[in-house]
């Protein structure tokens, strides 16, 4: 059979493939890449061929830490050019929640002092970077005008340097100035509704917070104006970082994605911080910059510890606790600290200094040091500890072990000098309670630790503001505990040089003076020290002891200058200035005789306000001051001259018919100072002066005597 035979114009015909069907071949062979997978990764080091495995290992390493990257080279590329690295790379993970994880977390994170890396997704790149996908017309960003929300510190220029307060009562808030012997002044008209459930100023007063179903609204400036707005629902706790750089907010809800377009708009959380209740809040920005779920051992909790999260006295560190562990953040980037957590088995609290710590053996201008303390409890292995940790290095610097221990409480003073645990410990019995005192001098070589041992059980304990003197209220564990029966202790301390020795060296603390058998459970130290005030805030039974503790007597350095009664008390809070506190009974306690009382730092009463349902009354607070060593010595060293100058200002506000006299001898004064200035310097205007000289005599009689003469 002969082979068919083709004409030539079917040979010229095209081969039409449209009607074939490739789908199985295509199913077959088809590539799945998830671009959603993939991170690019730019500002990476350049680096020699040979240095690729370390930097590999380190990226992987740092990457890792979001989420689980793809084993081998498909996990981590880094292009080669003329044999160095080209300064990006491509990271594939497992999840697409990964590589959002790692944007979010490792964006505009500092490798080194030199590069700054910078994390986006691979298919941003396909969805931006293409061409046409861009348009090459410049179009001006629209910028929303400047809001000035005016000077936030106006408060402080008030020419008679008066404190601010504010009064809550019933629904509303009023915010006040402070004037001596009148009623309180309003700064702004008392605005009802203002808050849902308390106002709360900021550590230096810059802000005043309300709270609200919705969030937190921030309030500032000379008429207490919108400044700020944070919206987290149902918020219930507020805290603040000692700068006022930070807020902490905590909610018993957890944070959900909202359902209408107007609220997503306004909505500052990113998808990680779904299911979350613990948020910080940047105040310079007014955005959440890390947020925390509520750990599980807190939940449904009816009496929440607070603060969650403690802060370094400058802000630069911030800790949470947690079960066997300390999670330390440096508040740059809200990065753990060194990627990992401090271990720390059955931790029960930590308190960090409250002040930088100039440590023995620093180099000159050197740092002060950052320095947190901590304790674990006694168990039948091992016994109770008390450390002294320095951060960033996570060095102990100081340890004690404790017997037989029931609680313990860590007090800083102010200045971080000292460290002051109470320890109450336990007969072996276990039904009898005393307290040691262990002082950590932080200051001296290797942190040396004094114990001071008592037969009672110390209830409250106070350092006076930066100082070494300190107070306890104790008592005797008998086994009464009738609160009827007064059998508390008041005691004051101071340090005493110890024979011997010079006056740099150890020191011990010994008891000045004790009273025994009060009610007393309450020490407030004046911010200024020196004067301290006791009291006793019972039910029924509020009672204020007003004492200086510096008085110049050979016979007593501790004097009671003043007892006052005030039976409904159920707050005491001191002026920033020390020179008044304010006492009050709080409807949110109780319903008895509610209102305040103001009282000098002598103890004289000044005011005495019942208003109904009053709820809390809160001191202005004002920021350190910035007067040099040399300046507040002058101001020592003037100071009759200043305190006339406001006793005058008071006598003006206090009497009409005082005030037109000084403002009349001002006003003499002003014109004869106008005349001197004017003719001072000019000789004509002197010639033409008639000048008359008046003599006054004045007698005097020096002696007088009466003599009967016969």
């Amino acid at each position: 059979m002969s082979e068919p035979t083709y004409l030539d114009a079917d040979i010229e015909k095209e081969i039409d493939l449209t009607d074939i069907d490739f789908s199985d071949l295509e199913e077959q062979y088809q590539v799945s890449i998830d671009l959603n997978n993939y991170v690019v990764v730019d500002g990476a080091p350049i680096a020699p061929e040979a240095k690729v495995p370390v930097l590999t290992k380190v990226l992987r390493k740092l990457f890792g830490g979001a989420g689980t990257i793809v084993e081998g080279e498909e996990g981590l590329f880094m292009p080669l050019e003329n044999g160095k690295t080209k300064g990006y790379l491509f990271i594939q993970y497992e999840k697409a929640e990964d590589a959002m994880k790692a944007i979010k977390q490792l964006n505009g994170k500092k490798l080194d002092q030199n590069h700054r890396l910078l994390v986006n997704r691979l298919s941003d790149v396909e969805k931006y970077g293409a061409e046409g996908k861009i348009s090459t017309e410049f179009v001006e960003p629209e910028v929303k005008p400047f809001e000035s929300h005016g000077y936030l510190k106006s408060w402080l220029q008030d020419p008679t340097g008066r404190d601010q307060i504010v009064l809550h009562y019933s629904e509303t808030v009023g915010m006040f100035w402070n004037k001596k012997g009148r009623e309180p002044e309003p700064v702004v008209e008392p605005r009802k509704g203002f808050t849902s459930k308390y106002a709360k100023f900021s550590p230096k007063g810059t802000y005043l917070f309300s709270i609200h179903p919705q969030g937190v609204q921030a309030w500032g400036a000379s008429d207490f104006r919108k400044v700020a707005k944070f919206f987290h629902n149902q918020v219930r706790l507020v805290d603040f970082s000692p700068t006022e750089r930070f807020m902490v907010t905590l909610s018993p809800l957890p944070i959900t994605l909202p359902e209408s377009a107007e609220q997503k708009a306004e909505f500052p959380f990113s998808k990680e911080s779904i299911g979350h209740k613990l948020v910080i809040w940047d105040l310079t920005t007014n955005e959440p910059v890390r947020t925390f779920a509520l750990p599980p051992y807190l939940e449904g909790q009816k009496e929440m510890p607070w603060p969650l999260v403690k802060w370094s006295y400058d802000d630069k560190y911030c800790a949470r606790q947690g079960p066997d562990a300390l999670a330390v953040y440096e508040t740059e980037t809200f990065q753990l600290l060194d990627k990992k957590l401090i271990k720390i088995d059955d931790i029960v609290d930590f308190e960090w200094a409250p002040a930088g710590v100039k440590l023995a053996g620093g180099q000159k201008g050197e740092a002060p040091a950052h320095l947190l303390s901590y304790w674990t409890p006694e168990s039948p292995n091992k016994t109770a500890r008390v450390a002294v940790m320095q951060i960033p290095s996570r060095e102990v610097l100081r340890t004690v072990n404790l017997f037989q221990v029931s609680d313990c409480k860590m007090h800083w003073q102010s200045e971080g000098k000292l460290l002051c645990v109470k320890v109450d410990r336990h007969t072996k019995s276990g039904k009898t309670l005393f307290t040691n005192l262990e002082f950590f001098k932080t200051t001296e070589k290797d942190i040396p630790v004094e114990k001071v041992e008592l037969k009672d059980v110390v209830v409250n304990f106070a350092f006076e503001p930066k100082s070494e003197k300190f107070i306890t209220i104790s008592r005797l564990d008998d086994g009464n505990n009738n609160p009827a029966i007064p059998k508390n202790t008041i005691t004051f301390y101071e340090p005493e040089a110890q024979k011997g020795t010079k006056k740099t060296a150890a020191t011990s603390y010994k008891p000045v003076k004790a009273i025994p058998n009060k009610h007393s459970n309450t020490i407030v130290w004046s911010p200024k020290g020196r004067y301290a005030v006791i009291a006793t805030i019972l039910r029924n039974n509020g009672e204020l002891e007003f004492y200086d503790t510096q008085f110049d007597d050979d016979k007593e350095k501790i004097k009671l200058l003043k007892t006052e009664k005030y039976t409904a008390m159920t707050n005491l809070q001191w002026d920033p200035s020390g020179r008044l506190l304010a006492a009050w009974s709080s409807a949110w306690i109780h319903a008895i005789d509610n209102g305040y009382h103001l009282y000098e730092f002598t103890g004289n009463q000044v005011r005495d306000q019942t208003v109904e349902q009053f709820k809390e009354f809160i001191w202005r607070p004002r920021p350190a001051s910035l007067l040099s060593a040399n300046d507040r010595k002058k101001v020592r060293t003037n100071l009759r001259e200043y305190s006339a100058q406001f006793d005058e200002l008071d006598a003006m506000e206090a009497d009409a018919a005082v005030r037109e006299a000084i403002l009349a001898r001002r006003k003499a004064l002003e014109k004869w100072r106008e005349y001197r200035s004017k003719y001072a310097h000019n000789e004509e205007a002197h010639s033409d002066v008639q000048v008359e000289t008046i003599e006054e005599i004045k007698e005097e009689i020096i002696e007088e005597k009466e003599e009967v003469i016969e």
